[in-house]
C-alpha cells in the first residue's frame, strides 16, 4: 500500500488566484507559509519558514478564493504532485504543489495575522447556547446543496 498525504497549517503569503479551465472547472492557487522552531548546535533558538504551493479545484476553489486573503490562516489536506514543463531556452522546469482535498479556514484575523479578541473560542455561551461575541459571524448567503457535500 502506498500513501501520498500532505497536511499543512499556516498563513497565506499572497491573495488566492482563481482561474477557470477550458472545461469550466474552477482552479484556485495560493501559497502557505509554515514556521519551524528549533535549537541549533549552540542551543540558540532558530526559526525557519517553509513555503508550500497549494492548488484547489471545483466548488472549494471558489470558496477559498472568496474567503481567504493574504495573511489568513488555513489548514490544507491533500496530496503532493510534481508537474514539469519545458521553460525558456528548453530548460525543464519543475513545480511541486499540494493538490488540496480539503481546505479549512482558520480564525478570522484583524489584518495582522493574529486572532482577534472576538474569536468564539474565547467567549462564553449565552442562555440560548450560542456564542456571545457581540456580533454575528459572516456566513455565506447561498443555500447548501446536499450534492456538494463530499460524504
Amino acid at each position: 500500500m502506498y500513501l501520498n498525504k500532505a497536511m499543512v497549517y499556516g498563513n497565506l503569503t499572497r491573495d488566492p488566484e482563481l482561474k477557470s479551465l477550458p472545461s469550466g472547472i474552477q482552479v484556485c492557487s495560493f501559497s502557505i507559509a509554515t514556521n519551524r522552531v528549533y535549537k541549533d548546535r549552540d542551543g540558540n533558538r532558530q526559526e525557519q519558514a517553509d513555503y508550500h504551493n497549494i492548488v484547489v479545484f471545483g466548488r472549494q476553489a471558489e470558496t477559498s478564493a472568496q474567503y481567504l486573503k493574504k495573511g489568513s490562516s488555513a489548514f490544507v489536506e491533500g496530496r503532493l504532485q510534481t508537474r514539469s514543463w519545458d521553460g525558456d531556452g528548453g530548460v525543464k522546469q519543475y513545480r511541486t504543489e499540494i493538490v488540496a482535498d480539503r481546505v479549512q479556514f482558520g480564525p478570522r484575523t484583524g489584518g495582522g495575522g493574529a486572532p482577534t479578541g472576538d474569536s468564539p473560542a474565547g467567549s462564553a455561551p449565552s442562555k440560548d447556547g450560542e456564542q456571545d461575541t457581540g456580533k454575528m459571524p459572516d456566513y455565506p448567503e447561498e443555500e447548501i446543496n446536499p450534492e456538494d457535500i463530499p460524504f
